[in-house]
């Protein structure tokens, strides 16, 4: 009469489970809010990386603004979206490169040579492939829009 019901083992693990990468999720969630057609996406949790990754995305005109709102705890980041955005990703883990192997990055992950920017972290900061080009700079390989 009064059986207790077991909890799923599968909840039991996603609750158990932390984040494992914060960028690659932000970045779903752009993605996921951008093809509902919602005008703005609060992300939560923040972290420098993911501003930064931001910043790159503003420039190229993929994302109007964003601002971090402190919370106390480990922020929030309030994005407006323009609709131009088709695909946002993160890679995980984020794999070395040599300057002479960003081409093939290239045409691994973007879908056309003028289409697309490959987000890179590098002695130089977090920059897209073209600057990456022009500082004649390897890196790591954090993620990609187009």
């Amino acid at each position: 009469m009064g059986e207790k019901k077991k909890p799923d083992p599968a909840i039991l693990l996603y609750k158990l489970m932390g984040r494992v990468s914060i960028l690659c999720d932000s970045l779903k969630a752009i993605t996921n809010a951008e093809r509902a057609g919602k005008n703005e996406v609060m992300i939560r949790p923040s972290s420098n990386i993911l501003l930064k990754f931001l910043k790159v995305m503003q420039k190229h005109g993929y994302i109007q603004e964003f601002s971090r709102i402190d919370d106390h705890r480990s922020g929030k980041i309030l994005i407006k979206l323009t609709g131009r955005l088709n695909k946002c990703t993160g890679i995980s883990p984020k794999y070395n490169f040599k300057l002479s192997e960003l081409e093939n990055w290239m045409t691994n992950l973007l879908p056309s040579r003028q289409f697309g920017v490959l987000v890179v972290t590098t002695s130089s900061g977090v920059i897209d492939h073209l600057e990456a080009l022009k500082k004649k700079t390897g890196g790591k390989v954090i993620g990609y829009f187009y």
